[in-house]
């Protein structure tokens, strides 16, 4: 299947939270949209792996989009090695996406920071003819994407490029509350320890975040990303 935009991202629920509203308005353009976890988010404080596996399948719902897929990597131990970067490769490959969106190359949470270099390094490897990979017993075509941009999570970091997300805001949070057993949830309240994200405060730090960055644009929701090549336009009047 070959998709115009792959998210591969470490844990269920970083793509809700750090861009779910590029996936909608992207999917709303007619855009074939799809979604790489990495791990399980088997060690999460809240909830279990095939709680959040299920919770994953609602967001991808909410989201339209084409595919998610979890390649089981080991939440917290995975490395940027070989046997990682090969299995990201063959999503590479087998997706041949024209744009990928990893997580932030530095970021509170170390996972994040490893797997934006994984990310990265397998976008590269991927077009590498003499890097052979099979699924299935077929053999993958190489595939380098055009571009790609990484996230903005928890630390902040002046973006490269904002995409006004103001007309899906709401099924963006939707998206993010699918995963209630991450967040804030009265059904999770007595029953779950507290954490960072769970407080009730942190959707509205995801929202000031936004409003921060549309603020630039005239817009009043945005989502940022970094890229680390220079980004250009055909056109000026295309940019705000």
């Amino acid at each position: 299947m070959k998709l115009d935009i792959l998210v591969i991202t470490v844990h269920p629920d970083d793509a809700e939270l750090g861009c779910s509203g590029t996936i909608l308005k992207h999917v709303a353009l007619g855009k074939r949209v799809g979604v790489v976890d990495l791990t399980r988010g088997e060690l999460g404080t809240r909830g279990t792996a095939e709680g959040r596996a299920e919770e994953a399948a609602h967001a991808a719902a909410i989201l339209g989009l084409a595919v998610r897929e979890n390649l089981g990597l080991r939440d917290g131990f995975f490395k940027n090695e070989e046997y990682e970067q090969l299995e990201v490769i063959k999503a590479i490959r087998k997706y041949k996406p024209e744009i990928v969106i990893g997580n932030a190359l530095f970021d509170r949470h170390p996972d994040h920071g490893r797997a934006g270099d994984l990310i990265n390094d397998a976008c590269f490897l991927a077009g590498l003819r003499k890097i052979p990979t099979e699924v299935e017993g077929a053999e993958q075509e190489i595939h380098r994407p055009r571009l790609l941009l990484q996230l903005i999570q928890d630390y902040y970091i002046k973006p490269d490029i904002v995409v006004d997300v103001s007309d899906v805001w709401e099924r963006k949070i939707e998206s993010i509350r699918a995963f209630k057993s991450q967040f804030f949830n009265e059904e999770y309240k007595e029953n779950e320890p507290q954490t960072y994200i769970s407080n009730p405060a942190f959707i509205e730090i995801i929202e000031a975040r936004a409003r921060e960055y549309g603020k630039y644009i005239g817009a009043t929701y945005a989502e940022g990303f970094t890229c680390k090549r220079l980004l250009g336009v055909n056109n000026l009047f295309d940019l705000r």
